[in-house]
């Protein structure tokens, strides 16, 4: 079975579009009536006028295309193409007798497009795999049980969707009944199942095997998962890489530069010489050189190869200006709780002069209205006991600190020894570990100890970026023993500790300004997953946040979203960047290396039109497939 899918798979990489069968039809036609041509001329002393018609054929059946292509650009003012250049080098060869040459110009450049075609094919498959993913229709259940099956865009929270075994979960949403394996690998890259219960959360765009699942409904579907992976997607071309832009804007000069330096050198040298013929087939050379089409093509497939490597990982990169700069990284800031720990904290201990199931009501009936991720636990550990919070009124939160409210009757405050200290409440002393304060009534009753581990990939991403000579920070708003005890634990260089999130914006900003005053430029990445680690996402040279748990606001503030919130994912994407650059760098040096050296030759003579046909296709066709090396 597993070889079959294998085959199956490899199989649909090599099937053609109907436009690529067809070019490859005329590539192969038009190659085999060149050969013809060779020897039907070959064997007969035929006039230039009957060799012009023999090689005609081969000619228009493989370049026909390429011609109107370069009229359709003339009429729009675009002059200087691909498409103008190797029409009036061909045009040109054939001219001056050269019909052979011309001919295989023609084929061995639409050889090399047909190469990009597929390529480029190929890479955009990687990338839109994903946009496949969103469902049409979802089979929503009403009170009765009947199953509908609607628009996924009718559905809305609260709405109870039915998912039988082999179905897209259509939105985003808690499993109410049944029980099934999950396939997750479209969103996350992760090729295990997982298994989702009743009580666990879903995704949109994932799969059920082998068991069926009612959902209610947590989002619109503009609001879940798959809408977004969808709209970061299409979103994602827009910011180009300071290399796609160098080689847009360099093109734009470049090609018209030399078509100018071809004339010149048809012109002059014939006027001086008196040599026309051959000086205008090294103009001809010149200008099949000069196509910048090796570059034009390659730099931006390698980023398109590169962001569609990282999502078949899990990894949405928002535009390649981001891949670019994540491939110059030299220093790597943590945010501690839900990056690079669970996120998940238990309630441990309580130390109160309350009874423990007292202290414990009054705190979780105040931190029922909050997000925190400590009042959550406080109300999950209230939960176990069978109790439930009491109702809270004149309900107000401080983010990072604390919040309050009216509780059976008496007031509650519920925070750090900072928030207890800004209302008149001091405690007796500060726990090292994780803890909240409560207070009743404006008098001192208690703190609660909270742990907090780290997530099972964390240590393993830190030591692959510090191999990558990448320096990294931690920067938590948990107390310094709990963060100093995580960060040595995981091998981070530096932490600092007790920040809000107007701190964290301040301490990313002096490691910015201090590299900037040692003249290093690489770059600060930032990861991070709550609604506080926003402003940092935004400040960061590349914002990386976790995709699954993390904040809409985190996400959206983001430059690159993991979607499976695996910290190893950061190292992934790292490593995928500087591979990138890499190939940019190989292919512009190649290109622009070789294009010189056969630019020289064809001035002085010695380079002929096959060096030049090399020199263009031949370099594109080597770019492309040193580009396509990010796919495996």
């Amino acid at each position: 079975m597993r070889e079959t899918r294998k085959t199956g798979e490899r199989a649909s990489k090599l099937k053609l579009t109907k436009k690529q069968k067809r070019k490859l039809f005329e590539i192969i036609s038009g190659a085999f009536l060149l050969l013809a041509a060779s020897v039907i001329c070959s064997v007969f002393s035929l006039p230039k006028w009957a060799a012009l018609l023999i090689y005609a054929l081969p000619y228009f059946i493989s370049g026909y295309d390429v011609i109107a292509d370069c009229v359709y650009d003339i009429t729009r003012g675009e002059i200087f193409g691909e498409n103008f250049l190797m029409t009036v080098a061909t045009v040109g060869a054939a001219a001056i007798g050269e019909f052979r040459e011309a001919v295989f110009v023609m084929i061995f450049y639409k050889t090399g497009s047909l190469f990009e075609s597929i390529a480029v094919g190929r890479n955009r498959e990687s990338i839109l795999a994903l946009s496949s993913m969103k469902p049409e229709k979802a089979k929503k259940r009403s009170l009765s049980g009947e199953i509908t099956e609607v628009p996924v865009e009718e559905i809305m929270p609260g709405d109870v969707v039915a998912v039988f075994p082999g179905d897209r979960i259509p939105i985003d949403g808690t499993v109410i009944f049944g029980s099934s394996a999950v396939d997750t690998s479209a969103l996350t890259g992760e090729a295990m199942p997982r298994r989702a219960e009743v009580g666990d959360r879903v995704q949109s765009g994932c799969i059920a095997i082998g068991g069926s699942l009612d959902i209610k409904a947590e989002t619109a579907f503009g609001e879940s998962t798959i809408s977004k992976v969808i709209n970061l997607i299409s979103e994602s071309s827009a910011a180009k890489s300071k290399s796609e832009n160098f080689i847009t804007v360099f093109s734009r000069y470049y090609t018209p530069a030399v078509v100018l330096s071809a004339v010149l050198l048809a012109v002059i040298p014939s006027v001086i010489t008196g040599n026309v013929s051959i000086w205008v087939h090294r103009a001809l050379i010149f200008l099949v050189v000069s196509c910048p089409c090796a570059l034009v093509i390659s730099v931006p497939l390698a980023y398109f190869s590169g962001m569609g490597k990282a999502a078949k990982l899990g990894v949405l990169v928002k535009g390649s200006n981001y891949l670019e700069a994540l491939s110059k990284t030299d220093t790597a800031v943590f945010d501690k709780t839900g990056t690079l720990t669970e996120g998940k904290f238990t309630l441990t201990k309580i130390n109160s002069r309350l009874e423990s199931d007292e202290f414990l009501l009054y705190a979780a009936s105040i931190e029922q209205n909050s997000s925190h991720p400590l009042a959550s636990a406080v109300t999950e550990k209230l939960c176990e006991t069978g109790a439930r919070p009491l109702c809270c009124a004149e309900f107000t939160e401080k983010a990072g600190l604390g919040a309050s409210g009216i509780a059976g009757g008496k007031r509650v405050l519920v925070g750090n020894s900072k928030f207890m200290n800004e209302n008149g409440i001091a405690p007796p002393f500060e726990p090292s570990e994780t803890s909240v304060h409560a207070a009743l009534d404006g008098e001192y009753v208690g703190y609660a100890v909270f742990e907090d581990v780290p997530k099972k990939n964390s240590k393993e991403a830190v030591l692959r970026l510090r191999k990558n000579k990448i320096r990294t920070y931690m920067l938590t708003g948990d107390k310094k023993s709990a963060g100093e005890r995580t960060a040595e634990l995981l091998g981070i260089d530096s932490v600092r500790t007790e920040l809000m999130p107007e701190d964290k914006v301040s301490a990313l900003e002096e490691l910015m300004a201090e590299k900037n005053d040692k003249a290093k430029k690489g770059s600060v990445i930032f990861v991070g997953d709550g609604i506080n680690d926003a402003p940092t996402l935004s400040r960061a040279d590349v914002g990386i946040a976790m995709g699954a748990l993390g904040s809409d606001m985190a996400i959206e503030c983001a430059d690159i979203v993991l979607m499976d919130d695996d910290p190893e994912k950061i190292a992934d994407a790292v490593d995928i960047s500087k591979k990138v650059h890499r190939i940019v760098t190989q292919n512009i040096a190649f290109a622009l290396g070789v294009k010189a050296a056969v630019l020289v030759l064809g001035a002085l003579g010695v380079a002929m039109m096959w060096e030049a046909v090399f020199a263009d296709v031949g370099v594109s066709v080597l770019a492309i497939l040193n580009s396509m090396r990010l796919l495996k």
